[in-house]
């Protein structure tokens, strides 16, 4: 049976770093009032003149690099992104070009935080079904650009960055993706959302002026579906693998929120030292905090061959999604 094997990470964050001192500088907060209720303490942010290919780009390029993969194998090009550089040309049609690889079937996906996660399940449908034999998923924001700065709910939250991974058709080996879960609820979008600049309230001064075009959250509401289905998903996919909690050697969450990651890990019972977090360093990164998070721990060397990966992510829409595979 194909399976859609992951044989290359990377990623890419600006080199901006925003401390939690420095937004007590613009804002009302505090370090501690950040760490207590979010675990972030630091996250980057793009200059005035980045966008979002000005990483996605390099952390295609690393994952290529990793892989031992010209460009002009890959034939499926899939960027998730709520922040794209132009609502059209897709950015993942600039990936395409930049990495030579012609003709390759490209486009974005827009499913928010869980967007890496639809990434790959979509994917891993093409591998597994002939449509494609290479494939490249990036995940990434640049969130910073639609944020209120003077809303210390959500100011204090996101980072940008980009993270990606190649991912081959692979008909002999055990290792692989061995399920992926989505779902979605609309009725919740309105806890987590940009209202202004799509075709229902295009791009107006007004709504400028009204802080419309910037992201609006409902944070305790948002909290406490995100803890539940994330567990949920989780356990579906787990359950449709065959495999108990115990079985999972790293459980690679959303970096949301450090109190969501806590809660969640403990209802899956994932054993201590075996949940990967970084949120203190990049801060919610949305799309792309799943695939810099598994760059990091392999590039690390800490995932062995054999080991068993969960990925899970949750999002505006409301969206939310898991991803499991043996390494």
């Amino acid at each position: 049976m194909k399976r859609a094997r992951i044989v290359g990470t990377g990623m890419a964050v600006p080199e901006k770093v925003l401390t939690n001192a420095d937004l007590e500088k613009i804002v009302d907060t505090t370090d501690e009032w950040i760490v207590s209720r979010t675990g972030i303490r630091e996250r980057r942010i793009a200059s005035e003149h980045e966008a979002l290919s000005d990483f996605a780009l390099p952390a295609a390029q690393r994952a290529l690099e990793m892989a031992g993969i010209p460009g002009d194998e890959v034939d499926l090009v899939i960027c998730a992104t709520v922040s794209p550089d132009t609502p059209f040309p897709a950015t993942s049609t600039q990936i395409q070009a930049a990495i030579g690889a012609a003709g390759a079937a490209a486009f974005d996906i827009s499913a928010a935080c869980t967007g890496f996660i639809y990434g790959l399940g979509i994917a891993n449908q093409y591998l597994r079904a002939g449509g494609a034999k290479t494939a490249l998923v990036v995940g990434g924001e640049i969130l910073s650009k639609f944020t209120d700065w003077t809303d210390r709910n959500t100011c204090v939250l996101f980072g940008d960055g980009a993270g990606a991974v190649v991912l081959r058709a692979d008909g002999e080996s055990e290792s692989g993706i061995l399920g992926v879960s989505l779902h979605s609820d609309g009725h919740l979008g309105h806890l987590l959302q940009r209202p202004a600049g799509g075709s229902r309230r295009p791009p107006s001064l007004r709504d400028l002026e009204a802080d419309q075009s910037f992201i609006k959250m409902r944070g305790n509401e948002t909290f406490k579906v995100a803890v539940r289905s994330l567990a949920e998903v989780s356990d579906e996919v787990l359950k449709a693998a065959g495999l108990a909690h115990e079985e999972v050697d790293w459980f690679i969450p959303h970096q949301a929120n450090l109190r969501i990651i806590e809660a969640v890990g403990r209802r899956l019972e994932i054993r201590e030292g075996h949940t990967y977090v970084n949120i203190e360093r990049y801060g919610n990164t949305s799309a792309a905090s799943v695939p810099i998070a598994l760059d990091e721990l392999n590039r690390a060397g800490r995932i062995e061959e054999g080991d068993i990966v969960l990925c899970a992510a949750f999002g505006s829409g409301l969206v939310w999604g898991a991803g499991l595979f043996r390494w």
